[in-house]
């Protein structure tokens, strides 16, 4: 091995050591979290590129590395991930693994008792440039007793999707005297002589001054900073702990006025039950308050209420078999729905490419025509439509044209050139914005089909038409027996994958009706002009609530469908291939 080689693979070592750093460290991040699948795939990978890089026969794989690792997790993982998906309930209300759902119920949970131990408070904040800031200290002072305590701002334990704190916690100290220590700082109270806490001081050279109180009338115009930056974002989900062990939140009855002390609602205990014959132990979560233990039912805990009526307290994500794929014609107030749904996406799919492939057929012959006379200005005009942007043309059409109120069609057509005394719903009747759509994607799609037709009919000898005239053809006989069978060879193929294209055409239908209008009576967020990828989307994304896992299931059936036709389009294309040999 000459020098060269050997620096190179010394880099070679090196940029496998980086690489195997990187993936040792997600691996065990993925395992941590709990994120077995992913964990799966970057294990797969790691062998693959370090088998394909020390390998002297991989060489010529080497040049496949970053496409193998794009494929794995922008491809198989995410196809992976939708059928595992498919197969639970995750969505709304079941966000979180059962672990994680018990975790929020032993720590989210609290109830007051009856007789709790109430505390008034204020708020000290330390001033910047002479504006308050959000760091501050909380005086509690017993309502029973009288003694003084103080706490610091909590810290977060937790956050919830949108990023606002749902639990901070501190301890709070007991003062005594004049002074006192948080967090190994000594703190000093500094008083009026009317004996009125003003300050308070800390060793470090901070100095928190007296800001707000409800007790005290005098500092209520400091009241709209206490409730949006104090209490709406740190007090309102604070815990603090005082020297027992007792949990002090903000007291409801009171109207959040003062403090009191809760306990916690739930918690875990085991129990003993039996299952064929045998003993099996098994920890259960209770409610503190009642003693009741919660119930537990497809990925559900439930508890009561105080009118003894079950209710949903936390939701987990459980594997459910195949309740998402039978929901689909099993249950009737998603059957309707999903049904009208799955027949307008074949008629969409249909319909867009028998309009745009007809219109592009019928300028394409007349394109061909020899006779025609500026054929290059007219193709550049008919172009126009596929060079402009989908989304711009869509929302042309939208707020340009269908516009009930103020658009074209109704006021220059319909009722001004027709005199009709109602406009045409273009977008909010089911039927006209089926023909909404119809016509933007047909408008969309024919200048391709036009130009793959026209590039079709100019393939075919004119020797053909030559022996037709011989034999006495008339026009509509040579297009019936030589155009349309030697163009459908070239354009079969394009016309399925065109079908496939349309069949999820998410653009073609969001940007012009959002899939509307909605289907009456719909449990599920189903709209008249909705086909399965924007029926799909809503169901993850909009609408009363999120149900990714029903949204993958139909992802699924998708999927079978597109690959479906895939495979005519490949058998078509195979056939017409052998035929045209």
């Amino acid at each position: 091995m000459n020098r060269r080689r050997f620096v190179g693979f010394l880099i070679l070592l090196a940029i496998l050591a980086v690489f195997n750093a990187f993936s040792v460290w997600s691996i065990y991040l993925l395992y941590a979290n709990g994120n077995f699948g992913l964990m799966v795939f970057m294990l797969i990978i790691t062998f693959l590129v370090d088998l394909v890089a020390l390998n002297p026969k991989g060489y010529p794989y080497k040049y496949m590395i970053p496409a193998m690792i794009l494929l794995f997790i922008l491809t198989l993982y995410p196809m992976y991930y939708t059928f595992r998906t498919a197969f639970t309930n995750y969505g709304t209300g079941h966000i979180f693994t059962r672990q994680q759902a018990v975790q929020k119920l032993l720590s989210d949970y609290f109830y007051i008792p009856d007789d709790p131990q109430e505390y008034n408070f204020s708020i000290f904040v330390r001033l910047k440039d002479f504006a308050p800031t959000d760091d501050f200290i909380t005086l509690f002072q017993s309502l029973e007793t009288g003694e003084l305590f103080a706490a610091p701002r909590p810290s977060v334990v937790s956050r919830d999707t949108t990023g606002s704190i749902s639990l901070a916690t501190a301890r709070i100290v007991e003062i005594t005297g004049e002074t006192f220590e948080m967090n190994a700082i000594n703190y000093t109270i500094m008083r009026s002589p009317e004996g009125k806490i003003l300050s308070i001081r800390s060793s470090a050279g901070d100095r928190f001054i007296y800001f707000y109180s409800p007790q005290d009338t005098s500092t209520r115009p400091n009241a709209p900073y206490y409730f949006s930056e104090i209490r709406g974002v740190w007090l309102r989900n604070a815990e603090f702990t005082d020297r027992t062990g007792n949990q002090i939140r903000l007291f409801p009855n009171s109207l959040f006025t003062t403090f009191a002390t809760t306990e916690r609602k739930y918690a875990l205990k085991t129990i003993t039950t039996f299952s064929s014959g045998r003993a099996v132990q098994e920890n259960v979560v209770y409610n503190r308050q009642t003693g009741k233990i919660l119930l537990e039912v497809d990925g559900s805990f439930f508890d009561e209420d105080d009118t003894g009526r079950e209710i949903v307290v936390e939701g987990y994500i459980s594997d459910v078999g195949l309740l998402n794929f039978s929901r689909m014609f099993r249950d009737p107030n998603v059957r309707g729905p999903f049904l009208q749904v799955f027949g307008w996406t074949f008629t969409w799919a249909a319909l867009s490419v028998l309009f745009s492939f007809t219109i592009g057929l019928a300028l394409a012959m007349t394109l061909n025509d020899r006779r025609l006379r500026g054929k290059k200005i007219y193709r550049t005009l008919l172009i126009i439509p596929w060079a402009v942007p989908a989304f711009i043309s869509a929302l042309v059409w939208r707020n340009g044209l269908f516009n009930e109120t103020y658009g074209i069609l109704n006021r220059f057509l319909v009722q001004g050139l027709f005199g009709m005394s109602e406009p045409i719903k273009w977008l909010n009747d089911a039927f006209w914005a089926k023909v909404s759509v119809l016509i933007v994607n047909t408008w969309l799609g024919f200048p391709y089909m036009m130009t793959v037709t026209l590039g079709a009919l100019q393939s075919i000898p004119e020797e053909f038409y030559e022996a037709s005239s011989i034999d006495g053809a008339t026009r509509p006989q040579r297009f019936k027996k030589i155009t349309f069978p030697l163009l459908m060879v070239t354009v079969a193929p394009l016309l399925v994958g065109s079908f496939a294209f349309n069949f999820n055409n998410f653009v073609g239908i969001y940007l012009i009706t959002q899939g509307g209008p909605a289907i009456a009576g719909a449990a599920t967020p189903a709209g008249a002009t909705d086909i399965l990828i924007s029926y799909t989307f809503k169901l993850a994304f909009e609408g009363r609530g999120q149900d990714f896992g029903f949204a993958s299931a139909i992802s699924i059936l998708i999927f079978i469908i597109v690959a479906g036709f895939s495979w005519i389009n490949f058998r078509l294309s195979g056939s017409f291939e052998e035929v045209s040999r």
